[in-house]
């Protein structure tokens, strides 16, 4: 048995991955280690969603790959997004690396170290459109009270700026009786927070029960006691349904939170990038979701300088983003991926250009989150309680309106000591920037 450090880069839905095979490593015996310089095994479970990602992961193999000079390092395992891109491409430059596990065959890790450590080098790769079995095994690598819970893989949406089909496979959703099972076993180990994540979640159960399945998954979700929060991130806009809207809007545990990638807001942008919404339709949805849910949080991503994208255009999001003033956004400036339809588009945009409408967005965007702000001083939040800042002598916490790592933080003090986990009210007495600050308010 080996002592393993395992890293996990990359999205949520690579870090249930990560996850999954940190259960099947701990159940065959193996240790699972946090220090570099102790670990005989390191496995890297790699992105390569965009070209910073590549970089990133690439880094990572290399310095960890200094180990074997430094350290106890008897075998490298690259996995995830990058060895189902380039697994050539890393046997032939990277000696480093002494197995590779396609992005989809986690299942065999256990299977790769074992055959690392005897000195082969193992390369498995079941096809982008293998589905790994249920096991049930899973070793959370999150706070113990939030967890991501993976509902599908793969995607056919065949946007032109994205690689994912390809490396990720077609649309394959887990049965609604694992997903169950995996969330009362999260329960059952203290998890009060579930976040539902796919590469598109509003599109679950269609390829196994033929139809839509996301309100029904939500409604089961909400029966199991003990659990207080889900949220629901990687909304299509074209696909949310008025039944989707009306379990969010009805069921007490769904976060009045949704995120809804929509971008671009200009017809012919759209119609390039191959996505299946226009500006009116994405002005209709968003509305609907206000109407319904009217303390709704909608964050959304953006796309700054696709092929072709004319300074007419670029002003017309920009004044999109104004006119909708949504809670939350990030704005990318766009990759050129190769393996993509839009990489060999004509009209590529300089990327000092994208670059500058991305922060001209950012900018627009950090005033909408101050007139925010401004309007949730004096209110009172459910906080869920996530730390205590030694140095500062206060507490961080979200509020439904914050996905972990993603968006902001509440700060508060509190007389009494407090729990990770547990929940607590807190009235807003101050905000700055995307972070609110406040105070405990007490039960009489």
């Amino acid at each position: 048995m080996a002592d393993i450090l395992f890293i996990s880069l990359g999205c949520e839905k690579n870090l249930c991955d990560s996850e999954v095979m940190l259960g099947l490593l701990n159940e065959a015996g193996h240790k699972i280690v946090d220090d570099e310089s102790l670990a005989e095994v390191i496995v890297i479970n790699t992105c390569s969603f965009i070209h910073d990602a590549k970089v990133e992961s690439i880094n990572t193999i290399l310095e960890m790959a200094e180990y074997k000079n430094v350290g106890h390092l008897k075998a490298l395992v690259v996995t995830g997004c990058l060895s189902e891109r380039y697994k050539d491409e890393i046997l032939t430059e990277m000696p480093e690396v002494d197995a590779v596990v396609g992005a989809s065959s986690y299942d065999a890790i256990v299977e790769a170290i074992d055959g690392a450590l005897e000195g082969q080098k193992p390369v498995i790769d079941k096809g982008v459109d293998y589905m790994p079995a249920y096991t049930g095994k899973r070793m959370l690598s999150t706070p113990p009270y939030m967890a991501y819970l993976k509902i599908a893989e793969g995607c056919n949406k065949r946007c032109t700026y994205c690689a994912i089909p390809s490396i990720r496979g077609h649309y394959r959703s887990e049965p609604m009786e694992n997903i169950i099972d995996m969330a009362r076993k999260l329960v059952n180990d203290g998890v009060v927070e579930i976040t539902l994540v796919a590469q598109e979640t509003t599109v679950y159960g269609v390829d196994i029960y033929s139809k839509k399945m996301l309100p029904e998954l939500l409604r089961k979700l909400c029966a199991i006691e003990g659990l207080e929060w889900i949220r629901v991130l990687y909304c299509y806009p074209e696909e949310i349904t008025d039944e989707l809207i009306e379990v969010m809007a009805t069921e007490p545990k769904i976060c009045h939170y949704i995120d809804v990638p929509i971008q671009h807001s200009e017809d012919d942008v759209l119609r390039r990038m191959g996505r299946r919404t226009n500006r009116a339709e994405l002005v209709n949805i968003i509305g609907r979701l206000r109407e319904r849910i009217p303390d709704i949080t909608i964050r959304t991503t953006l796309i700054t300088g696709f092929p072709g994208e004319s300074e007419e255009e670029y002003e017309s999001m920009y004044r999109f983003v104004n006119e909708m003033e949504f809670e939350r956004l990030g704005v990318f400036s766009y990759s050129a991926e190769e393996g993509t339809l839009a990489f060999s588009m004509p009209d590529q945009i300089d990327e000092n250009v994208k670059e500058q409408r991305r922060d001209e967005l950012m900018e627009l965007q950090q005033a909408i989150s101050y007139e925010r702000g401004e309007s949730l001083v004096g209110k009172c939040f459910k906080v869920l309680v996530e730390g205590y800042l030694y140095d500062e002598d206060i507490y961080s916490g979200r509020t439904y309106m914050d996905t972990a790592d993603i968006d902001g933080k509440v700060f508060f003090s509190s007389e009494e000591e407090l729990i990770s986990g547990s929940f607590v009210n807190v009235k807003i007495t101050d905000f700055k920037e995307y972070d609110l600050f406040g105070e405990i308010v007490y039960d009489d």
